[in-house]
């Protein structure tokens, strides 16, 4: 059998409210009752004294007897004497504890029997007292000239204490039950409210379980149910987060996948480009070699077998050493250290290494730059412009120019390199940064071009966080605009 959760709280508080109030009942009831006897005890002291005073006046101011004659004589007397003096029913025992006087009706003259005990131990001249239905005996010493010499009884009522005990066992049985009834209404409803935030809370959580993500918390409260509330807002908040983030890793991980295979595609395609530019100079050198061997004794055939095979030798050199920077580029990605470069001393630098080659081929090279800094690794800096000005040279015309300028735009700092060669065809122009792609190859074997430079240039310049473009020129030659971002 189910139980609803509020029902098992208003129960608890139920049995709590019972036995708090019980508790309460019984501590309340025992320290009036401790009261009632403290205050009867002590007014019963006083009538003591009184009784004692009295009996003493009496024992001096008459015919000197012996203390047990004394009471046999005048103990009825005295009893009665007494009764009026203090308002309760006396009844006065000499020393052997014989009863010589009461004001009590209808008891024997033999005394009492019940009280044989407390009568035994007040004659010890201690106090005793028994407590007989709606009355309480209270058995003192009587006081002789000299020692004891009998026991005085004292009857005090005790209706209105118990009246006065009852009245407060009612009160609180009527107020507990109607502190109790209150109390057990009023929890349920809070209770009630406690659940429905509580069914709130499940069905948010089963929400999350189908998918289905909660945009606020279920309940608002300043309590433990708010806070878990908050909890799981923010929990459905993180597993919505987690889930969106493993779709987007499993998108890019498809993504890569589609990448990798085209990757494979492109690494087989590169691999046959590397064979057949690999297998072009081989072959002429390999020719020149099988003339020489048939012809050694030709001087002009020597010399252009020299020339030749030295070309081919430092073509396969040049793109051998292209395809090491290419494929090193992972590894120089974690070598590569950064620093703060000054562009136009840079490009100076690069410039004046360049000029005697530029000179060599009936060209002028000029630099425009302002000052700008950078963040880049230098020796990417420095393959970078070298590639540039070489192909710049290289498929130039004679008395042409390569022309560097550089200028701060922005956030960016923009240098074009151009030059009044042969120029890009427009086919061309999205291809020209693939490896071993040559606009021109009868151009490129003549001038010990490889087709792998552009591609190492770009993949350099985007290591270090720039961009390299080719832009249209103004009438003949190439212009290559590259970015990179301004250090300010």
């Amino acid at each position: 059998m189910r139980f609803s959760i509020k029902l098992k709280f208003s129960l608890f508080l139920g049995l709590l409210l019972i036995l708090a109030v019980s508790v309460l009942s019984y501590l309340v009831l025992r320290g009036v009752e401790r009261n009632e006897q403290v205050q009867a005890e002590a007014s019963l002291a006083q009538h003591v004294k009184t009784v004692n005073l009295r009996v003493k006046q009496a024992y001096y101011t008459g015919v000197r007897l012996e203390p047990q004659q004394f009471l046999q004589r005048r103990g009825r007397e005295l009893a009665a004497e007494l009764a009026g003096f203090t308002g309760l029913e006396v009844t006065l025992y000499d020393a052997e504890g014989g009863q010589v006087g009461t004001s009590v009706q209808g008891v024997p003259a033999s005394g009492n029997p019940g009280i044989a005990d407390a009568l035994a131990y007040a004659l010890q001249d201690k106090v005793a007292y028994q407590s007989k239905g709606d009355k309480l005996l209270y058995l003192a010493p009587l006081q002789g000239p000299e020692a004891q010499m009998g026991v005085v009884q004292l009857q005090y009522s005790l209706k209105s204490a118990q009246a006065f005990q009852q009245t407060l066992r009612n009160l609180f049985l009527t107020t507990g039950a109607a502190v109790l009834l209150l109390s057990f209404i009023t929890g349920y409803l809070y209770f009630s409210r406690a659940a429905a935030a509580i069914s709130r809370l499940k069905r948010a959580a089963e929400s999350i379980r189908h998918a289905e993500y909660i945009s606020a918390p279920p309940v608002k409260r300043k309590d433990e149910l708010g806070e878990l509330a908050e909890g799981i807002y923010y929990m459905s908040r993180e597993i919505e987060s987690s889930i969106a983030a493993k779709d987007e890793e499993q998108r890019k991980l498809q993504l890569a996948i589609t990448k990798l295979q085209a990757l494979e595609q492109q690494q087989k395609q590169y691999i046959g480009n590397i064979s057949h530019e690999f297998k072009t100079p081989l072959t002429s050198i390999k020719a020149y070699v099988d003339l020489l061997n048939m012809y050694d004794d030709d001087p002009k055939l020597l010399f252009e077998a020299k020339t030749n095979i030295a070309k081919e030798t430092e073509r396969l050199y040049e793109m051998v050493d292209k395809v090491l920077q290419l494929t090193a580029l992972e590894k120089y990605d974690f070598e590569s250290q950064a620093e703060l470069l000054e562009v136009s001393e840079g490009l100076r630098d690069i410039c004046g290494r360049m000029n005697g080659k530029a000179e060599r081929f009936g060209l002028s090279l000029t630099l425009d730059a302002e000052p700008a800094h950078i963040w880049i690794d230098k020796e990417s800096f420095m393959h970078i412009f070298i590639n540039l000005i070489d192909n710049a040279i290289k498929y130039n015309v004679p008395d042409g120019a390569v022309k560097l300028h550089s200028k701060v735009r922005g956030e960016q700092v923009e240098i074009t390199v151009s030059d009044t060669g042969i120029g890009i065809p427009a086919e061309a122009r999205d291809k020209i940064f693939e490896p071993f792609y040559t606009v021109n190859r009868d151009r490129a074997r003549a001038s010990g071009g490889t087709g792998l430079g552009l591609s190492l240039v770009r993949n350099l310049v985007e290591k270090q966080g720039g961009s390299i473009v080719l832009m249209e020129a103004e009438g003949a030659g190439t212009v290559f605009r590259l970015s990179f971002p301004l250090v300010k």
